[in-house]
């Protein structure tokens, strides 16, 4: 007949310790590789594009011009400090998670322009922003309004900032933060919808 040898209490407590941090360990790990694999499917796409205006613009209007900071006629009721707000940016390289002038992705600076022009806090993400709006179709923009993109799994991966005339801000993947035209090309193709901050 066998006989089992039981463990000492103490031994007992560090083998239940030792197991659990290892679990621990494991599950923040396992954790961590679910967020980057579902920030991946949302994750904005590499699109290679030739912006409309990719770096800061120095602005000298003819004496009988109105220009904005970023060098385009003047509109009526323009937002004059969302376009200086832009312009300040404009250059700052793309990095997916960032958040400042080191480096940022698409939601961190539409987050950082609506925060300092419009005093209105936005959450982290497209996604999240999403659920913050009322939804708009193309032919119903104005400046200020949000426009979201999907990416090639067709989900919504990516959002910017409308100007006028069919241009947007955006941090994109290939030029960092830049302005773009939604009439064509990729941005056309992947153009979900406006929206509008309630």
């Amino acid at each position: 007949m066998k006989r089992f040898r039981l463990f000492p209490p103490m031994m007992l407590v560090v083998l239940l310790l030792t197991g659990c941090e290892s679990v621990r360990s494991f599950m923040a790990r396992d954790l961590e590789d679910e967020d980057f694999i579902i920030g991946q499917l949302y994750a904005d796409e590499r699109v290679e594009e030739t912006p409309v205006i990719g770096a800061p613009v120095h602005v000298t209007p003819k004496a009988d011009e109105c220009r904005n900071a970023l060098g385009l006629e003047c509109g009526e009721n323009e937002n004059k400090d969302l376009y200086e707000t832009v312009n300040s940016w404009l250059g700052v390289p793309y990095k997916y998670g960032g958040t400042d002038r080191k480096g940022i992705d698409c939601s961190a600076f539409v987050g950082a322009v609506y925060k300092s022009v419009y005093h209105v806090t936005l959450q982290r993400t497209c996604n999240d922003m999403l659920r913050e709006v009322n939804l708009i179709g193309r032919g119903d923009l104005r400046e200020g309004d949000l426009l979201f993109f999907t990416n090639s799994k067709g989900k919504v991966a990516h959002v910017g900032i409308y100007l006028k005339d069919g241009l947007f801000a955006h941090a994109s993947t290939s030029n960092g933060v830049s302005v773009s035209s939604v009439d064509g090309g990729y941005w056309q193709k992947h153009f979900y919808k406006g929206g509008r901050v309630k």
